[in-house]
């Protein structure tokens, strides 16, 4: 299941002209670099929606559910903190959830 999730992330990347910046993590935090023009929420929104009808199509488990993924997300933007600093805060993150 996360090799549809990733290979629809890497299609997505493409399609959209942005850069995934951490392929090695779970799919619940995605770091992306962009330009000022890319379009944030249309990115997560196709992300979301490619993802949800390829494995509600490929894992007969899923189709029952209602909805794939929650309605809402959280996005923020920066350029004063590092890399390093931001896969920190991703790692903090799961560790909560876990």
């Amino acid at each position: 299941m996360v090799t549809v999730l990733k290979k629809q992330l890497d299609n997505i990347a493409e399609s959209q002209k942005i850069t995934i910046l951490n392929k090695e993590c779970n799919l619940d935090h995605i770091l992306f670099r962009g330009t000022p023009m890319t379009n944030l929420s249309k990115i997560v929104n196709a992300f979301k929606g490619a993802t949800s009808r390829e494995l509600r199509s490929d894992f007969s488990k899923i189709k029952k559910h209602e909805s794939l993924w929650s309605p809402t997300y959280f996005l923020t933007t920066t350029d004063e903190v590092t890399l390093n600093q931001l896969n920190g805060y991703v790692e903090n993150q799961r560790d909560e959830i876990d």
